[in-house]
């Protein structure tokens, strides 16, 4: 399936997957689609255009000559069912990381898109994790699901892929991955049945191509997109030199908050993280301490569409008492879609005409009041 528009033709998504392709600076193809208001028309302008935008020699000869073995890769894969394509001007595009310092040109997601625009937390840290720090990393994930937060992450070894599973073994658990490789490439290798699962049950997006191979460069530049992507970054455990550490980093630049799990002396796992609270990170010692800084910052992210002061999260527990469901027309019309067995996003957004961003937060809101209830991905009322 392809989100580049609502009805989006074979020509603008080609066009899309030839800007995807140049490569190289993502501030001079954005240039381009602004000052052209579409990939097609982008594409279409011609050298001295691009030019004009700023792209440079290898980026022109690419959009001049669009690869066509990936161009025929990418086409397949977006064929699929399951598959979509969010690029920049799309209104899906996931607000908090439009917002971050070096958003992606586009996403290709496998899942479910409405994922990238919840509320959620980074969780990251050592490859090579000890005992403890891995149990922290499941116990935190789990904890953080269970509140309402998707737990996000870049399917590592390690902690990443601890806190994955972690948030997919609770009932109502959301958690997206973000990879530095193309969406159908597995990294390591051996994570290919959890990447499977992750599709099925909640998300996995690059902003790389289908087909893209593991290459070094592309891992500190996927830890942009989780940082900006979510509303704050946990390290569990991280060596001195670590990219959790890289990640911890731009979540801080992109204005973020960052926490980390202190551990002993004697680990050097540890030793990543007493750097980043010697350095202004936010000791944590239990979930808790988590929400109750990202709890009303979630709140503040959905308050909009209800038309209401934000309310924050319950950090020990969530509200039963039930507010009365606003009269926004919107909320009346996802509360009649909703039923008492869990259904996919897709079938909320045919039923309600709404998009998929809007629906997630408002889901939010009424997942946080007691309303409704995520099993999997899939939405019901509550009992």
């Amino acid at each position: 399936m392809v989100d580049t528009a609502p009805a989006a033709s074979a020509e603008e998504r080609d066009a899309w997957l030839a800007l995807v392709l140049a490569g190289g600076a993502i501030a001079s193809r954005q240039m381009l689609l602004t000052l052209h208001g579409s990939a097609a028309a982008a594409l279409s302008a011609g050298p001295a255009a691009w030019l004009a935008a700023g792209c440079d020699d290898a980026q022109r000869a690419a959009l001049a000559q669009p690869p066509s073995g990936p161009l025929r890769h990418a086409r397949r894969w977006l064929e699929a069912a399951g598959h979509h394509f969010i690029g920049w001007d799309h209104p899906a595009y996931p607000p908090l990381l439009r917002e971050s310092p070096q958003p992606p040109l586009a996403l290709f997601v496998a899942g479910e898109p409405a994922l990238l625009a919840h509320p959620g937390v980074a969780i990251v840290g050592s490859r090579r994790p000890s005992a403890g720090g891995r149990d922290h990393a499941g116990v935190f994930a789990e904890a953080l699901a269970q509140a309402g937060l998707a737990v996000v992450s870049g399917l590592a070894a390690g902690i990443d892929a601890a806190a994955h599973e972690a948030a997919l073994g609770h009932a109502a658990g959301l958690t997206l991955a973000i990879l530095g490789t193309g969406p159908d490439v597995p990294y390591p290798a051996r994570h290919a049945a959890l990447q499977a699962r992750m599709a099925r049950e909640g998300a996995v997006a690059s902003e790389y191509p289908p087909g893209t191979p593991a290459r070094a460069g592309q891992f500190p530049s996927r830890n942009r997109i989780v940082a900006g992507l979510t509303l704050g970054t946990l390290v569990v455990e991280a060596a001195h030199r670590s990219g959790a550490l890289i990640t911890a980093r731009l979540a801080g630049e992109a204005g973020r908050e960052v926490f980390a799990i202190p551990g002993s002396i004697h680990n050097p796992m540890a030793r990543g993280c007493h750097r980043l609270i010697r350095d202004g990170a936010t000791l944590v010692e239990s979930a808790d301490d988590v929400l109750a800084v990202l709890g009303p910052l979630a709140a503040s992210r959905i308050a909009p569409l209800r038309g209401t002061p934000a309310a924050p999260i319950e950090v020990a527990g969530r509200d039963t008492g039930r507010p009365p469901l606003p009269a926004n027309p919107d909320y009346q019309r996802l509360w009649q879609a909703l039923g008492h067995d869990p259904i996919p996003m897709d079938s909320l957004v045919q039923r309600t005409g709404l998009t998929a961003a809007a629906l997630s937060s408002m889901l939010l809101a009424m997942e946080l009041e007691g309303r409704v209830v995520v099993r999997h991905g899939r939405y019901m009322r509550y009992p």
